[in-house]
Formats: structure tokens, sequence, C-alpha cells
């Protein structure tokens, strides 16, 4: 009995060591400083609107049920669009750790403290973090053929930060993007 206590506690470890190494992972990828306000103009969540159709489990089994499809067919199929949807989600990462990086560096240049914008930054962080690994566990799933995967949980994190950035931008910045 004290071996299978033991051995549970260790899997628990284990599972926690995991799985916070890879929200740090996910929430601190490597960030190309300064977002230019060209670029802070022109990110929009709609370019990643796309992964929605790569993803859709009705196009899947549409395509299955057209003649000359194979199961090999749709399992390549469904493994190169899983691929190409996690670079969409890498760029997603780092567009929404860009826009909360400019948001730091105005924060720290602010003639005022901002306690309640850092409080709702760390909050939007850790979502976003929390959403992009479930999303990332999801895909692993799909990848099979079980389940779906929805990334609006990340879409608002990243819509929120937008509009923060946007409304913190000084004039000048503003003006030029």
């Amino acid at each position: 009995m004290n071996l299978l206590v033991a051995a549970s506690i260790l899997a628990c470890i284990l599972a926690g060591t995991g799985m916070v190494m890879l929200v740090r992972k996910i929430a601190s990828p490597v960030v190309d400083l300064p977002p230019t306000p060209d670029w802070i103009g022109e990110l929009s969540v709609e370019r990643y609107r796309p992964m929605l159709r790569m993803i859709d489990t009705a196009e899947f089994r549409f395509l299955c049920a057209q003649p000359g499809i194979t199961p090999e067919m749709a399992a390549q199929m469904r493994r190169q669009r899983c691929q190409i949807f996690r670079g969409y989600l890498r760029s997603l990462a780092v567009d929404f750790n860009r826009v909360c990086t400019a948001i730091k560096i105005l924060m720290l240049h602010a003639n005022a403290d901002r306690p309640d914008l850092a409080l709702v930054l760390l909050r939007s962080q850790f979502t976003f973090a929390l959403g992009l690994g479930l999303v990332h566990m999801r895909l692993a799933l799909f990848s099979v053929g079980v389940g779906t995967v929805s990334i609006e949980s990340l879409l608002e994190p990243l819509k929120s930060m937008q509009l923060e950035l946007r409304t913190l931008m000084p004039a000048s910045m503003a003006a030029a993007a």
C-alpha cells in the first residue's frame, strides 16, 4: 500500500512539474523587440481565423466521403493540417507576447502607475498560457482523430491586450501606425 501511495505522489509531482515547464515554455517564448508602430497597427486577430477551418471536423468528414480518398490519405492530411496549425499557434503566441512586452514597456515609461493594468496583464498571460496548453493537448488528440479544437480561448486575451496596447500608445506612435 505504501508503494502505491509513493508512486501516486511521484506521478503527481512529475505531472505538476511537466505542466509548470510547459506553461513556462509557452508563456515566455523569445520575443524580438521592440514591436514597431506599423506592426501594432497591422496586428489583427482576423489573421488567425483560417485556423478554424483547418481543423474543422465537418470538412474532414466531407473529404473522407469523397471517392478515391483512402484512410491513409485522410490521416496524412490530418497530420499535415495539425503541423500547419501548430505553426499558427507559434505565431499567435509570439504576437501575444509581443503585445504584452509592448504594454510592459509602455507601463515602465508611463507617468502614472497602473496596478490595475498590471493585474489584467498578469491574468491575461496566465489565461493565454493555460489556453495554449489546452489547445496543444486537444490538438494532439485531434491529430489521431479524437475530439475538436477551439482557439477562442486564445483569441480573447489577444484581443483584450491588443485593445489595451492601442489605448496606451502615445499619440505620436499612434499617428505613425
